[in-house]
């Protein structure tokens, strides 16, 4: 069946200029320029669409309601009218919501608790790559991410997303490290990179991109007093290639050897990938569904990988890797550096 796309912002005149730059022929797409949602509601009876799309949600309004299109009340009587047509019916419908400089869905929090799924799409402004994340869901796994790659005809899927992700000519260089991310079930190669160089101010500058700019803070002081590398008078910078965004605390590791990789001016390897938390007594903690990582690097071709000691691998394929398993970082940075 067709698909019912219903914009609020934009006229029909619009939509059509850019259906043709993204070259879509429209064939099974119904386009209808409406704020009102009794309108959209006639519509969609009449039609019996596939899925709908009502974009945006704050921009519809019903005319018994007397506050403004946007508002706590709008929003949640629309999305709640919506809600029950899309019960009735069984027609898919998803509402589109504009989200503020915090990356947080604009206007009332209801929209969220009244939905089934709540889908976030991110991603840098100045990298092509968009990653799908499902916040909420009643009916399935929240786990799960879809990678996408934005061109000039519009967004692709990324099948192969580590690969995309990491530069094969950058990864033999000083101060750059790759780390096996779990994003939702989904395993993803990150390359970090680090530099550090002597600060000409009187407080060394701490700068990060991708990663959280406190844990950096944590790592420099565990480096220092742990693993005595003298970085109280430099300027230290880490970066998460792509535009990724790491939270996880098993980057601690591919971080802290990137930053020694830096201080030893010693590359840690193209083949090598770093897995593992770090405490503040400096010791290497266990990471969740490591086995499921390194068999990902391992696809991809890498050899060689720094672990913590204490962690159970039972994979045979894992046996053609070199494991280089370490108690503390000092015993990580000495494994991977000689």
């Amino acid at each position: 069946g067709p698909v019912l796309y219903v914009s609020g912002e934009e006229s029909v005149q619009q939509l059509k200029l850019r259906a043709q730059r993204l070259g879509i022929d429209g064939e099974r797409l119904i386009v209808l320029a409406e704020n009102d949602l009794d309108g959209i509601i006639e519509h969609l009876e009449k039609t019996r669409p596939m899925m709908a799309v009502i974009d945006s949600i704050q921009t519809v309004f019903m005319g018994g309601v007397t506050s403004a299109p946007g508002s706590v009340s709008q929003v949640r009587e629309c999305a709640g009218r919506l809600m029950l047509l899309a019960k009735s019916s069984h027609i898919p419908i998803f509402l589109v919501g504009h989200v503020n400089k915090e990356g947080a869905i604009a206007g009332p929090r209801v929209l969220e608790h009244i939905v089934d799924t709540v889908l976030y799409l991110e991603g840098e402004r100045h990298h092509s790559f968009r990653i799908l994340r499902s916040q909420k869901n009643r009916f399935g796994s929240t786990d799960e991410i879809g990678v996408f790659e934005m061109r000039d005809s519009g967004m692709r899927e990324v099948s192969d997303p580590s690969r995309a992700f990491l530069q094969d000519r950058s990864l033999s260089e000083v101060g750059n490290v790759v780390h096996v991310a779990l994003e939702g079930s989904r395993p993803l190669l990150v390359e970090l990179q680090s530099l550090t160089t002597a600060s000409r101010f009187g407080a060394p500058r701490r700068s990060v991109n991708g990663i959280d700019l406190n844990r950096l803070h944590m790592l420099v002081a565990v480096l220092e007093r742990r693993a005595h590398l003298d970085l109280g008078t430099d300027d230290v910078f880490v970066n998460a290639a792509g535009g990724v965004r790491l939270t996880e605390p098993a980057a601690d590791l591919a971080v802290a050897l990137a930053i020694a990789s830096n201080k030893r001016n010693q590359p840690a390897g193209a083949d090598l990938v770093a897995v593992g938390e770090l405490g503040l007594s400096g010791e290497l903690r266990r990471v969740s569904q490591l086995e499921r990582r390194l068999i990902e690097a391992h696809r991809l071709g890498f050899k060689r990988a720094v672990i913590p000691a204490a962690a159970e691998l039972r994979d045979p394929t894992l046996s053609a890797m070199t494991l280089l398993r370490a108690e503390t970082i000092s015993d990580a940075i000495d494994r991977c550096f000689g």
